[in-house]
């Protein structure tokens, strides 16, 4: 009927809205038919768990929890006790029939009922007051019909006697026979079964105290767990709210600040282009110029004789001399890099945003530098950033909430110093994270020590339900604030040494600051020399054609110019002769 079921129960609140009864089957919802029993202790039909082991094991269908089968037919053993009491309650559901007069008995009026457990048979009321009074009945066992003793429990299967005796070793109950095999050491665990009853409701007994103690504590937890799921729903929608409502501010303020940097490189670009082109169309003009006057002191030296040469030379030497001394502006008079220090200006929106202390500067625009300094992130242009810390919960009411926010204590702290140690280098600093160490490990075990006590102190009150002694409350609350005080003492001791420190770091931050700008000194005469040498690249290739129409021209003219080669060799001399003196 429900051996086809393979899909997992509900959740546990659907367990508990369904009020199932303890003797129907949670997956069939019938009356229970052979159950059996799990290693989880929960129960089901034979039939509604047939089919569902594999590889010798059969998973749970309420919780889950894999139980291991045995033999072929893949099902877990029967529960003895459960089927006791099935067998039970549809014993009393059944029509009884009295003995006697033969007079039906509603289920209504069970209780009416009586059982012979010597004639084996049931008897209403009246036939009890009117046959069984008699003195042959004296000694027969007349009881309740819900208290009435089976056949299956009276005598033992094996010899036939009524059972007298219970073993505490084997958990059996003994007839006169069994007792008799049963050798000497294992009767002195054998007790009559009255006392074995009286012995097995007490032990009964404190085992339903113990789960109902169990009961009564899955009951707070489970309070506490939903109040907890609730509080866990509750501090997420929150924490969503407040997530999107920062992300929101911060995406204004990035927008906003995202327009003013754009606005300003685009300022910045049109600037530097501006300037670019007009020292570009300045050289452009000057260019010409020279190539004409190159080309006339080719074609003079060519064409003109001693005494034209001696005429004109000189004016024509002059003119090339003023040229050279007009102010051209041949370097760039600035750089190509747009620097809009944008990091430094985005982390600067978002400072007051995310709570961060604020920067103090020591050199320039080299960045803030200041307490709280988690980093340090170089940015182009020699400009420094630093990453600030987010801060911790401040303490209150005391020194330690006066001075600079700072954060907690972080494994990431604790490498960083062992890493700073293990260099070997023997520095204020280093001294100071030394002591630091050994003073906060000391402090920190003692912390822990007062955390372990509160805590088995507060599960002893909501577990166990003990009274706690107020001597004991008094003790940790007074090693408590003792702690606070030497935290407080050691929290002013170091905040002393941050002035002797902070000079330390400032000198170390001003030399980085100096060699950052040597450094980016250098790369900018190395773009600097790089640029010229690419002028000098496109002058050269710009002149070439011109230098190839001078000689084309000189070829063409050297056949119309017939004079003594010597002569025409002394003019150079003498003009080289008469430009070196003009230069001396």
């Amino acid at each position: 009927m429900a051996g086809g079921i393979f899909s997992p129960l509900g959740s546990c609140s659907e367990l508990e809205k369904a009020n199932c009864h303890p003797l129907v089957c949670l997956l069939c919802h019938e009356p229970y038919q052979h159950p059996c029993l799990l290693d989880c202790y929960h129960n089901f039909c034979a039939s509604c768990l047939r089919g569902r082991a594999s590889d010798g094991r059969l998973r749970c269908p309420l919780c889950g929890h894999p139980s291991v089968v045995r033999g072929g037919t893949g099902l877990p053993p029967v529960d003895r006790l459960l089927q006791f009491l099935v067998d039970s309650s549809a014993d009393g559901e059944e029509d009884v029939q009295c003995a006697n007069c033969d007079r039906r008995c509603a289920k209504a009026e069970l209780d009416t009922m009586y059982f012979c457990n010597t004639c084996g048979q049931p008897l209403c009321a009246p036939c009890r007051e009117e046959t069984h009074r008699a003195k042959m009945f004296a000694r027969h066992e007349i009881v309740s019909l819900s208290k009435r003793t089976k056949d299956i429990h009276k005598k033992c299967p094996l010899h036939e006697e009524p059972y007298i005796m219970f073993s505490t070793e084997k958990k059996s109950m003994l007839c006169i026979n069994c007792f008799r095999d049963m050798q000497g050491e294992s009767r002195a665990h054998c007790i009559d079964i009255e006392t074995a009853y009286m012995q097995g409701c007490q032990r009964l007994d404190q085992a339903v105290m113990a789960v109902k103690e169990l009961q009564t504590s899955t009951r707070e937890a489970i309070v506490l767990l939903k109040a907890m799921i609730e509080e866990v729903r509750n501090s997420a929608s929150e924490e969503e709210a407040a997530i999107n409502s920062l992300f929101g501010r911060m995406q204004e303020q990035l927008s906003e600040r995202k327009k003013a940097l754009l606005k300003a490189v685009q300022s910045q670009h049109e600037e530097k282009e501006k300037a670019f082109k007009e020292q570009l169309a300045h050289l452009a003009s000057l260019l010409p110029t020279l190539q004409v006057h190159l080309v006339t002191c080719s074609a003079f030296l060519s064409s003109a004789n001693k005494a034209e040469f001696l005429d004109l030379g000189y004016q024509l030497m002059e003119r090339l001399q003023r040229i050279v001394k007009l102010p051209h502006r041949l370097r760039p008079a600035q750089t190509s890099k747009i620097n809009s220090e944008y990091r430094a200006e985005f982390a600067r929106c978002l400072e007051p945003l995310l709570m961060l202390s604020p920067r103090r500067s020591v050199v320039g625009s080299a960045g803030g530098i200041g307490p709280g300094i988690a980093g340090t992130n170089m940015l182009p242009g020699g400009q420094c950033s630093k990453t600030l810390m987010v801060p911790s919960c401040p303490p209150t009411g005391d020194k330690m909430s006066t001075g600079p926010i700072v954060r907690k204590p972080t494994m990431h702290r604790y490498i960083s110093t062992k890493v700073l140690l293990a260099e070997g280098r023997e520095t204020p600093f280093a001294e100071h994270c030394r002591n630091y160490e050994n003073t906060y490990r000391m402090l920190q075990t003692e912390i822990q020590g007062l955390k372990d006590q509160v805590q088995e102190l507060h599960r002893d009150l909501t577990k166990h339900h003990s009274l706690i002694k107020t001597e004991i409350m008094s003790e940790i609350l007074q090693k408590s604030l003792q702690m606070d005080v030497q935290i407080a003492a050691h929290y002013s001791a170091v905040e002393m040494m941050r002035s002797v420190f902070e000079e330390v770091w400032e000198e170390t931050y001003q030399r980085v600051a100096n060699e950052q700008e040597i450094y980016e000194a250098q790369l900018h005469d190395l773009l600097q020399l790089r640029q010229e040498n690419s002028c000098l690249t496109t002058i050269t290739k710009q002149i070439a054609p011109y230098v190839r129409s001078i000689a084309k021209v000189k070829e063409r003219l050297e056949p119309r110019l017939q004079e003594p080669r010597e002569p025409k060799e002394e003019q150079a001399q003498m003009l080289l002769k008469i430009c070196d003196d003009s230069e001396a």
